[in-house]
């Protein structure tokens, strides 16, 4: 839900000074941090007319202290708006149906979350008739890809105006104490401290954690920096047994069966998973991964719900789908990945993916039975009246519609072609010793 925009002088009187407005009209994506909060005042001393716009998309945030904030700064008006639902419904949900990892590890909980971002930012930027939107991004990382990719997709007028790729601020601001001295100077409260030196980026799937300290890949993450997740080693020594139920592959319903607390909608079953698998320090990982625009990067990531939903999503998946579809669907998982990690949403082949994927769920229908205990994901069982499944005819106590005699053939047919390989291998051999 879109809240209706706060308008206020108090901003224009505490920057009196700044240069008259004569660029037009810029929306930002705001987060409340010393980034934005920076490129806000810059901004205006630039000649523009800045809104903020600050998506809550499930990140632990003081919305209306933002907003004051925003205000305070100079901008003429600030935009929240709560597109928590939409973000698991129409991004998170079709990473869950292609079991989405990106090089084998991520869950891309920063690349889902920027197009469902940058679409906000868009719709009001539409809204207000501004000619520009900006944003935060520097000018080494991918998010600068995802939003503006997203941006001109879906409004291929706009003009983007990306700070940490202009000379004039990147020069002025080579680091984050020039930054934080700026910050100062013009009265800007932020939280970040030269003492907390990491960047940290958060939203309802997962936290990031970069920069600083861990960028020496050797370094081991620091006490306290995880927000999300307990340590395993202090979590609770009894596990949580949840049944988690599925329908074309996402899911619809989480039961815990300890205390029978259930949950059905999309948010509420996702919030739910993310506190159980919090409690229980599930979905850490530490990883060196390939930036799009070409540099290796280490990031800390935490995914609770979601490695729940990962790991539950691909048993009910096995249970249900045939085994040369699933072989073409993981290749699509793979591409789909990549497009989603480098900026691709909204791109014709990531469409097209999305409706091949989809249409691959129709029959992952079914419940998985899990257990989470220590920082790990044990599944326990499943069902699914679109089974594939055939005990009868697996079972090794019963012959059932087998005839194993045919095997024989199924075997020599198979082995044809390794006894010529190896047949020519032996010829070549001999040739060589002589």
């Amino acid at each position: 839900m879109l809240q209706a925009p706060d308008r206020s002088d108090q901003g224009s009187r505490a920057r009196s000074g700044a240069m008259a407005q004569t660029k037009g009209t810029v929306v930002l994506a705001y987060s409340g941090g010393l980034d934005t909060s920076c490129i806000l005042v810059w901004l205006k001393e630039q000649g523009y007319g800045v809104i903020a716009y600050l998506a809550n998309i499930g990140q632990k945030e003081d919305f209306e202290a933002a907003r004051k904030k925003a205000l305070a700064l100079g901008a003429k008006k600030v935009y929240i708006e709560d597109v928590s639902k939409e973000f698991v419904e129409q991004f998170i949900w079709p990473a869950v149906q292609a079991n989405a990892l990106y090089e084998d590890r991520y869950l891309l909980g920063t690349a889902l979350a920027r197009p469902c971002i940058a679409r906000g930012l868009v719709e009001v930027a539409q809204r207000e008739g501004a000619q520009h939107v900006a944003h935060g991004a520097t000018g080494k990382g991918n998010d600068q890809v995802r939003f503006e990719l997203t941006c001109y997709a879906l409004c291929p007028k706009i003009k983007v105006i990306a700070p940490w790729r202009m000379p004039e601020f990147y020069q002025r601001f080579p680091g984050r104490r020039e930054l934080m001295d700026y910050a100062k100077k013009h009265g800007i409260p932020v939280p970040v401290t030269p003492q907390t030196p990491w960047s940290m980026d958060e939203n309802l799937m997962h936290i990031s954690y970069e920069a600083g300290i861990l960028e020496n890949p050797k370094n081991q993450a620091p006490p306290g920096l995880y927000k999300k997740t307990r340590d395993p080693a202090t979590s609770p020594d009894t596990p949580d047994v949840l049944e988690i139920e599925f329908e074309r592959g996402v899911p619809v319903k989480v039961t815990n069966v300890g205390d029978g607390a259930t949950r059905c909608t999309a948010l509420e079953l996702f919030v739910y998973l993310n506190d159980i698998a919090g409690k229980h320090g599930v979905g850490r990982i530490d990883i060196v991964e390939n930036r799009f625009v070409g540099m290796k990067s280490r990031g800390i990531y935490e995914t609770p719900a979601g490695t729940i939903l990962h790991h539950a999503h691909l048993d009910i998946e096995a249970f249900t789908m045939d085994r040369e579809v699933r072989k073409i669907k993981q290749g699509l998982a793979l591409k789909f990945a990549e497009l989603v990690y480098n900026g691709f949403w909204h791109s014709p082949e990531c469409e097209f993916l999305r409706e091949c994927i989809g249409r691959s769920q129709e029959a992952v229908v079914g419940t998985v039975r899990l257990s989470v205990f220590k920082g790990q994901v044990y599944i326990l069982g499943r069902e699914s009246p679109r089974s594939l499944y055939n005990e009868e005819l697996v079972s090794m106590n019963v012959q059932g519609d087998y005839e194993p005699a045919d095997a024989t053939g199924f075997i020599n047919i198979n082995s044809l072609r390794l006894k010529e390989y190896h047949r020519l291998q032996s010829k070549v051999t001999v040739q060589q010793d002589e």
